[in-house]
């Protein structure tokens, strides 16, 4: 579901056999200051199918049931693989008390569903980068000796006329079942990975996605280990299908040209969301004495966190639980929406491949400031592969009325 990966983290193994989760807690212990970051003190809120092949591990298989084994770490290991329409990730994870460490992790950009908006298909060159990123996946579920695992694919696949021929590939090459969820399923397992990093507060609050293909927003309750789903809503505007939808006129374009396209594509989401913002209304006067609560779990958000830190290059541990000001977030989505793409690939955090889809993220980034008008917005650096092991590791499920329908809104 993410829709832009951290520069630091693109085809590489990320160093990642010290770093924790802690889905248990009610916060993120906050690191010290990034070098060249400005205090945050002043400005932010700061607080804690069938089987694979050969030697694959076993997919997508029924979660256990009660709590991550307690006692000495186990050492089983168990597995997430997140096929977005962006972004391909895997999570190594061994249980630790009532927590998991990550023992391995990859991301790979392969816009896989790069085209998909004109055609209604995945490419071959896509669906090639694709597999060639889960070929390394494969490689390593088998050296972790990975006992569990769960593979999922998002939006590109549930879009695309020839995603499930794609998905038989992946088996019959990788070993890798892809389980092609919905978006009900996607957005439960983002807010299952990342609720623990909401503020503390009284009254519900909204958690959202931006994907590539996709964007979901959940409104919770939360007051209970496990939060309560009251109500959700799914568009299939991501920032790839977004950017595609509304090309760039020309490659020189004028300031004011950049500007009624970033419009143009405000006004596209916010019609796909109108529904929902009718059924917020009584919500949104339901906030504590702190006002109403926001959590953000995408590539945009951890992307504008990094702006706003003024971080020379992306560092998880700055922004992973970070409580922006959510007028500072809009600041610097309305300067990315104004500059050329020049200017912003020169941007630190930004880069080449991300300079024009990170202008769509901001539009959906605003359009959501909109409907949910928080004063501060949460930063989270994890989501559905975390979903996916506190899933595995500890049978853990979100609670939801059961007269709440799948709301996925059509373009």
């Amino acid at each position: 579901m993410a829709d832009l990966d951290p520069p630091a983290s693109q085809d590489e193994d990320r160093q990642t056999a010290d770093r924790s989760h802690d889905p248990g807690s009610e916060g993120a212990r906050r690191p010290p200051s990034a070098k060249g970051a400005p205090d945050r003190q002043s400005n932010n809120r700061n607080r804690r199918g069938r089987p694979a092949r050969g030697n694959a591990p076993q997919q997508n298989a029924k979660p256990s049931s009660g709590n991550v084994p307690q006692g000495r770490p186990s050492r089983q290991a168990y597995a997430a693989i997140d096929l977005g329409t962006n972004n391909c990730r895997l999570l190594i994870a061994r249980p630790s008390g009532e927590n998991f460490v990550v023992i391995d992790a990859f991301s790979r950009v392969v816009r896989l569903g790069e085209g998909l908006a004109q055609t209604g298909r995945l490419s071959d060159e896509a669906m090639d980068r694709a597999l060639s990123a889960l070929h390394v996946c494969s490689d390593k579920l088998k050296r972790r000796n990975v006992h569990l695992a769960r593979s999922v694919a998002t939006e590109a696949c549930r879009r695309a006329s020839n995603g499930d021929d794609f998905i038989e590939r992946v088996r019959r090459e990788t070993g890798i079942v892809l389980d092609v969820i919905s978006a009900q399923e996607e957005a439960r397992l983002a807010v299952l990975g990342c609720h623990v990093l909401l503020e503390r507060g009284e009254g519900p609050a909204m958690i959202f996605d931006i994907g590539g293909g996709s964007t979901e927003l959940v409104l919770i309750e939360t007051g209970k280990a496990v939060p309560r789903i009251v109500d959700w809503q799914s568009v299939p505007w991501g920032v790839v299908s977004l950017t595609e939808s509304f090309p760039a006129s020309n490659a020189e374009e004028s300031d004011n040209q950049r500007l009624e396209r970033y419009r143009e594509m405000r006004r596209a989401v916010h019609r796909s969301f109108s529904d929902f913002s009718m059924r917020l209304k009584p919500f949104r006067s339901q906030g504590g004495e702190d006002g109403l609560r926001l959590l953000g779990t995408s590539g945009t958000v951890t992307t504008l966190a990094s702006l706003h830190l003024g971080l020379p290059q992306y560092d998880r541990r700055a922004v992973d639980g970070l409580i922006v000001e959510a007028l500072a977030m809009r600041d610097i989505a309305k300067q990315l929406s104004h500059i050329s793409p020049e200017e912003r690939q020169a941007l630190p955090c930004i880069g080449r491949d991300r300079a024009e889809l990170v202008v769509a993220g901001c539009a959906i980034l605003e359009t959501i400031l909109d409907l949910w008008p928080a004063a501060r917005l949460g930063v989270a650096d994890r989501g559905i592969r975390e979903g996916i092991l506190r899933s595995l590791m500890g049978g853990a499920r979100l609670d939801q009325p059961r007269a709440l329908a799948q709301r996925e809104k059509p373009l």
